[in-house]
């Protein structure tokens, strides 16, 4: 169940452009968890007591314009967010584990500030270079954005909510409340925003070629019933760098850590305890 919903329990950053937000809890080495893309630090709600039990320090993030974030006012990258947040946090090098747009903030960040960077893992995605050939994800891409272009707040949650069920089954399938965690959390992150604003997100060039610098160990956690885009980019990932294995979820989509954490909790601590 989604806990965090007001900024009570956060700490904020003061970043050169506004406060970044993030949740701290625990003691040890540090883990930090970055959240998909219109969510926020809720979504591994499931993960922080688990990592937290298991004698770590854990902080999870909200990216900029996500959350409880501040919006963008001027151009940034992601990796120079979650590099400073760590320096920040000066408990490093971190762990550092991203979901779908998480896992793209999460490879610019070791690309950019290795020496920050303790190992990698990834659910959903790969690197910022977002390769969508998939006809589902291609459609849910262009649904989305067509809602949002047209203020249809109600009707993008909805469309939202197909991503956590992906392209092989139906919402009768999947659990109703992960369903209305996903959706609540990135009503909230909409709600932050207004049609037509600037997109100030600044892009790592080329971060595929680059993906071979990787040294640290890289774990990708697949959904089995994730559309092939999200296995496909996880896979290239791990397949590029020196040290990388993938694990498959049974009977998931695109977020198992968030269907099935006890099983994606287990995984990653196994990952953890390897380091």
């Amino acid at each position: 169940m989604t806990t965090a919903t007001t900024a009570s329990d956060l700490s904020f950053f003061a970043s050169s452009d506004g406060e970044l937000a993030y949740r701290d809890a625990g003691a040890g080495d540090l883990v930090v968890l970055v959240h998909p893309g219109w969510v926020d630090h809720r979504f591994f709600d499931d993960q922080i007591p688990a990592l937290v039990s298991a004698g770590h320090r854990v902080v999870a993030a909200d990216v900029r314009g996500f959350g409880f974030s501040a919006n963008p006012s001027k151009p940034f990258r992601w990796a120079d967010d979650l590099g400073d947040l760590l320096r920040h946090l000066d408990a490093g090098p971190a762990v550092l584990v991203g979901s779908c747009m998480g896992a793209a903030v999460v490879t610019d960040t070791v690309l950019e500030y290795p020496e920050l960077v303790r190992a990698v893992v990834v659910s959903g995605a790969g690197t910022s270079a977002f390769e969508y050939s998939d006809p589902w994800t291609v459609e849910r891409a262009a649904e989305s954005a067509r809602m949002l272009g047209e203020g249809d707040v109600a009707g993008w949650g909805e469309a939202f909510a197909k991503n956590v069920v992906g392209p092989h089954r139906t919402l009768d399938d999947v659990d109703p409340d992960a369903v209305r965690r996903m959706r609540e959390m990135a009503l909230h992150t909409v709600s932050k925003h207004t049609l037509g604003e600037t997109n100030w997100l600044v892009p790592l060039d080329d971060p595929w070629s680059r993906v071979p610098q990787i040294e640290v160990p890289v774990l990708a956690v697949h959904g089995e019933l994730d559309a092939a885009d999200g296995i496909d980019m996880a896979e290239r990932l791990v397949g590029g760098v020196r040290n990388g294995r993938s694990v498959t979820i049974d009977d998931t989509g695109h977020f198992p850590s968030l269907e099935k954490p006890e099983e994606f909790n287990r995984i990653l601590l196994d990952f953890l305890r390897t380091l």
